[in-house]
């Protein structure tokens, strides 16, 4: 266990990001912060940030840095963050994002930057095969053995595919992603705090790389 360890852990979409930082944030006993998830919050709770963010959000925008990077700051004061650490999913998105989270935690800088690497291609397809439930969002993939008429597991929706699922849609995302994100892991690197992971084989094999690749770092 590493006590008051501060992360981030980056990777494209489809590479198991979400669902590694879970599990990472139990072994390790910290929280697991995603900004999407906290945008969303602020946005359902009416905080000023969230009265902000919607409106952006209701007239067709997207979401500034300045805004996301107060959400950031006044999550990273509450206690648990400040005594325990966090894992960041989903922020830093670009180099000025990174600038203004290391002015934002400068008291308690930031140990290490994980880039989970799957291949270009691995994502497209798993994103691809990827469907979800109409109802309850649950995370299907496609097998090639579902029926016509696919119903969810857990609460009896439609099984379908999101619109941004299809392949032209996918490598748009990709394309942004690493028009942004190289820039970003040339950042971190530069400053010593990447670690790089291989993010293909099984769930439990890329979280035993990556909890060694987080402990060797202690």
């Amino acid at each position: 266990m590493i006590p008051g360890a501060r992360l981030v852990l980056l990777g494209r979409q489809g590479a198991g990001k979400g669902t590694q930082c879970v599990r990472l944030s139990r072994h390790l006993v910290i929280p697991h912060i995603s900004t999407g998830d906290m945008l969303r919050a602020a946005v359902r709770e009416g905080t000023p940030l969230g009265v902000m963010a919607k409106a952006v959000i209701d007239a067709g925008g997207l979401v500034g840095d300045d805004i996301m990077i107060g959400l950031v700051s006044e999550r990273l004061e509450q206690d648990d963050a400040r005594v325990r650490g966090y894992i960041l999913d989903g922020f830093p998105r670009t180099v000025g994002q990174a600038i203004s989270l290391d002015e934002v935690a400068a008291k308690r800088p930031l140990d290490m930057v994980v880039d989970l690497v799957v291949p270009r291609e691995l994502v497209l397809d798993r994103l691809s095969a990827r469907r979800v439930c109409r109802d309850c969002g649950a995370n299907y993939q496609v097998s090639g053995i579902e029926p016509a008429q696919w119903s969810c597991e857990n609460c009896g929706g439609d099984v379908v595919q999101r619109d941004d699922d299809t392949p032209d849609a996918i490598n748009r995302r990709l394309d942004l992603y690493e028009t942004q994100t190289q820039p970003l892991i040339d950042y971190y690197g530069q400053s010593g705090r990447l670690v790089q992971i291989d993010g293909v084989g099984s769930p439990d094999e890329v979280f035993d790389r990556l909890t060694k690749g987080v402990e060797q770092r202690r």
